[in-house]
């Protein structure tokens, strides 16, 4: 198992991944588009980006994983001026419970102190009870709580 950085080669298979996430949060969230093909991310800027690290996973040769952590600016009232995102975490189901995640959130952490970022931040659907587990193992805590109110309804 090897984790290195994605490259412009990698593409259609990040662009499936992506899919991949979104079908799985689609349930999980009445406010996204259901019936069209939508994109949260700029994977291929993503990768050509300084303040972004884009990871996948090798096993045997095949892409098993993914993710990335980006570097954000903050609001001029919080104590640090920048900080670090993790998002994009994709693994395929039949590498599912083999410490991927981990290893990929690891390596973003390693990347993230050679930038001197102190903290690290991402979101999850609290629907996503998996993740959130997954996310604890190595060491986020729940932060804020997102609400919100439909008023068609």
């Amino acid at each position: 198992m090897i984790i290195r950085q994605a490259t412009i080669e990698d593409l259609s298979i990040l662009l499936n991944f992506e899919q991949k996430i979104i079908e799985a949060e689609r349930p999980m969230d009445q406010t996204l588009i259901q019936d069209k093909k939508i994109s949260y991310y700029n994977i291929e800027e993503y990768i050509l980006s300084k303040h972004t690290e884009v990871v996948v996973v090798e096993v045997e040769g095949e892409i098993a994983g993914s993710g990335y952590g980006q570097i954000r600016d903050r609001l001029a009232y919080f104590a640090q001026k920048q900080l670090g995102y993790i998002g994009f975490m994709y693994v395929k189901d039949q590498y599912r419970g083999k410490g991927i995640s981990q290893k990929i959130i690891r390596h973003l952490y390693d990347w993230f102190k050679t930038k001197n970022i102190e903290e690290i931040r991402l979101t999850v659907y609290e629907k996503n009870p998996t993740a959130i587990r997954a996310y604890e193992k190595v060491g986020f805590e729940k932060h804020l709580i997102e609400m919100r109110v439909n008023l068609k309804d």
